[in-house]
Order: C-alpha cells, then structure tokens, then sequence
C-alpha cells in the first residue's frame, strides 16, 4: 500500500474506532481505541481459527507489515508528540521540580534498566547485555496517556509536573540509553533543541499572524528533528527542549494572546490526532508478536519487573531527596509507580531490534507489558490518584 492509503486507513480507523469506544465503552480516548483495535484483532484471529479457508487475518498482517511501526513512531510521530507536550509544561513549574525530574529521568532510567536487565537475564537465561537491551526499551514512559487520565483527579500540581517532566525527558534518555550514546546524544540534542527554539522564538517576535506562527512551530518540530537525526544526536530531546522554550519564552514575549489561543489549540489537535493513531498501531501491532508458552510466560514475568523496575526508579530518587525537601505530597510514590504507563517507543525499539534468536521474546514481553501497562494501569490509576493523592482539605 502507499503512504497516502497507509495513512487515510489509520485515521478512518481511529475515527471509527473512537467513536465506538465513545458511544459504547466509555473509556479514556487513546485507551479506548487501543481496546477497539486489540477486540478487532482478536476477533479477525479468531474467525481464522474458525474459518482457515478465509484469508483475513492475513491480509491484515500484510498490511500491518506494510506500515513501519518502528519508523514510523521514531522518524515522525515522536518528535512531534514531545514538542506537544513539552509546549504545555511551563518553565517555571519544572524549574521548581527540576532535581526530582533529572534525577528520575536519569539515574531512575538506568536503574530501571539494571533491574529489568539483571532480572530478565536470570529468568530466561538471555545473555546479560541483550536483557538489558530490553530494560532500556521498557523503561520509558508515557506522558500523554497518564496525564489524559490523571487530569480530572485534582492532583497537587508539583505532582502534575513531576509526572510530565519525567516521563517527557525519559523518552529521549531511555532512547539514549538504548543507543548508548548518551553524553553526546543527550546533550547535542538539547543543545540543538535550545539554539533552534531561540532562533524560532526570534523570528516569532517579529510576525503577527497566527495562521504563519502556527505553520513555523510545525516546521520547527518537523525540520528539529530531522535535523537532529542528519547530526546524529539525540532527537526526542531535542523536540522537548525546542517545545519547553517555545511554550514558555516563546507564548510569554513571543506571541499576541489571539495565536497563543491558536498554537494552544493546534498542538493540543495534533497531541490527540497522533495518540489515537498511536494506539490504533499498538492494538494491530498483535499480528508481528509470536504467543507460545515461552514467550507468554516470559512477557508476564516481565509485567512484574517492569512495575519491580518502576518503584525503584521512582522511589530512589525520591526517597534520597526527601530530607531536603519540604514537598511532601500525598502518594507521590504509588501515584508516579503505577501511572509509570508503558507506550509506544517501547514496541518501536523492540521491532527494530536486529533479528536473533532472542527478538521474538523481547517483542512478545515488550508487547505484554505494554498491554497490561495501558490497560489495567491506565484505567486504574485515576482511582489510586484520586485515593490517596489529593491534598488533605483544611479544616
């Protein structure tokens, strides 16, 4: 298939599969349409089995096939993701977390992947470096998915930023990390991301009209990242960097209140135009991954060292700076833990993994704990958020 049919099939797809999940499950948008997609799946594979003679779920492999997940996600549709959310965290906020956000985004990645790695290594008996191949994979969270269904919980807002800025930075580190490039990777494309963020907002400063300023933060995510690409550093930085100076020096001294209102709303289309497409790719993405008793029970023991993974990312950091700090929020820890939401980077990384005899169970596992990390995590953490991470009411 061409692009231009890839393309208008995934949109119809979504818009199809969202309005099923709004008319009938009622679930948060990108998760809904992630369910839709996976019961489509499952049935299409089941009439299979029922009907051998009928060649649908073929087809539907070929054409998930067709469609470069990993290029995809990681040439395109990251980078614009990133600039999204990084355009609506302010500077301020985020210099007020900054440690608690560097640090998780950090040393909370590499720890991640140590025990993810360590674990996995041990449990099935893959060599060391390629296990933690995979701890670098699954650690990366996702900021759009668990802030989609935090925001009606009323969290503290030093908890909102936490959440935002770790999980936008641990992306780009947690990419890094995969391609063990990190000092020249990470700093080269902030570095990029700040000096081509400057030069917009420059140019920015001089023009008022909204439909032009909307059209050249476009082209600064677009163009941003394929140039940090052609540099050969590191790209998803560069589009959260690029997107925190736009969004704050940019919309403060760059842009009249009518194209703040107009940026403001473009990105916000984009952001939710491009998740649904993500997780519409993540339900197909079940006809690449190969089910069998030893990569089945591989992947749930995976779930387990994720969310292992995920608590001692989380609560290290934390814990270390909590004597130092007077911001005591209220279940920050089982909050950050349990909306540490899996997305699609991780089922990217792990289909352009090369081919040995270890990808299939790293894509199974990855895949899993995916699922299980959108699914059961994302429709249940607005609960625990909800429970235990309001601010206690004043007398």
């Amino acid at each position: 298939m061409e692009f231009l049919q890839i393309a208008s099939l995934l949109i119809v797809l979504a818009g199809v599969f969202g309005a099923i999940n709004y008319l009938f499950f009622k679930l948060p948008s990108s998760i809904g349409i992630l369910v839709v997609a996976l019961l489509a799946s499952l049935a299409i594979l089941l009439l299979e089995l029922l009907l051998p003679q009928t060649s649908m779920a073929e087809t539907v492999q070929t054409v998930v096939r067709s469609v470069d997940f990993s290029d995809a996600l990681l040439e395109g549709m990251l980078g614009l993701l990133l600039f999204a959310g990084a355009l609506h965290v302010k500077l301020d906020d985020l210099r007020a977390q900054w440690l608690p956000v560097f640090l998780m985004a950090t040393i909370g990645v590499g720890l991640s992947t140590l025990v993810v790695g360590v674990g996995f290594s041990w449990i099935t008996g893959m060599p060391l470096m390629i296990a933690l191949v995979f701890g670098a994979l699954i650690s990366p969270t996702d900021p759009v998915a668990v802030l989609g269904v935090l925001k009606e919980a009323a969290l503290p807002k030093s908890l909102e930023t936490k959440i935002a800025g770790e999980s936008l930075f641990n992306d780009g580190v947690g990419y890094v990390v995969y391609l063990v490039l990190f000092v020249v990777e990470a700093g080269g494309g902030a570095l990029l991301g700040l000096v081509l963020g400057y030069l917009t907002f420059r140019v920015m400063r001089r023009i008022d009209d909204y439909s032009l300023e909307v059209l050249i933060t476009l082209g600064l995510a677009f163009g941003g990242y394929e140039l940090a690409v052609a540099l050969h550093v590191s790209a998803p930085i560069m589009a959260v960097c690029a997107g925190l100076l736009i969004g704050e020096v940019g919309a403060k001294h760059g842009m009249s209140e009518e194209t703040r209102k107009y940026v403001d709303a473009f990105w916000k289309l984009i952001d939710e135009i491009l998740n649904a497409v993500l997780f519409l790719m993540i339900g197909f993405e079940i006809f690449l991954v190969v089910f069998d008793t030893t990569t089945v029970l591989a992947g749930l023991a995976a779930v387990a060292l994720a969310l292992i993974a995920r608590l001692v990312a989380v609560s290290v950091p934390l814990l270390v700076l909590r004597p130092f700090s007077d911001d005591d929020v209220p279940g920050v820890i089982p909050i950050m833990t349990w909306g540490g939401l899996k997305g699609g980077i991780s089922v990217a990384l792990a289909l352009a993994l090369p081919e040995s005899e270890w990808k299939t169970v790293i894509l199974t596992a990855t895949y899993l704990v995916v699922i299980f990390s959108i699914i059961v995590q994302g429709l249940t953490v607005k609960r625990l958020a909800m429970r235990v991470g309001r601010e206690p009411e004043l007398m």
